[in-house]
């Protein structure tokens, strides 16, 4: 893709001094993601937004696709981002690498463009092959992203249930 250009869709977590807090870049997050090749789907409220939903969303969510090529890929990708799970002790030790991420199918991280989580199986879907099949890409200007469709959206969130997603 090209550099440069407006980034319109990339928001400042707290203005000022340098704050501990990681700035939410996703735009960022979505190149690297594609820079490695990795097979996803933008699900949750950033894709939400995309489709003209008026949440304000400061976190990243995508569905992968989980065969052992993509899952090298995912970690390769998230290695750049310097992620961290998000809500574990610090010292905690965490190794990122395909196997860890076999191992498991949810992952909250916090990394360097803010906010991550990666969803196998997100609840009230059958995963990525069945969202990638409605999915519509998008051109965000600086990158292009396969966006989960909106009944898909609406299907997810009715099944994770939160009182305030209704």
């Amino acid at each position: 893709g090209h550099c440069g250009g407006a980034g319109r869709l990339s928001v400042q977590a707290g203005a000022g001094p340098m704050t501990t807090e990681r700035q939410f870049d996703p735009i960022r997050a979505l190149q690297t993601l594609n820079r490695h090749g990795v097979a996803y789907v933008l699900i949750g409220g950033f894709a939400g937004k995309l489709h003209g939903s008026p949440a304000l969303t400061v976190d990243i969510d995508v569905c992968y696709a989980r065969d052992p090529a993509n899952l090298e890929r995912m970690a390769a990708a998230l290695g750049e981002l310097h992620p961290i799970l998000r809500g574990a002790p610090s010292d905690l030790p965490f190794r990122l690498d395909a196997r860890t991420l076999a191992a498991g199918d949810a992952f909250t991280f916090v990394t360097d463009a803010g906010d991550l989580d990666i969803l196998g199986t997100p609840a009230g879907s059958n995963g990525f092959e069945e969202l990638a099949r409605n999915a519509i890409e998008m051109d965000l200007g600086e990158v292009r992203v396969r966006v989960a469709a909106l009944e898909d959206l609406i299907a997810m969130k009715r099944a994770s249930g939160r009182p305030r997603d209704r």
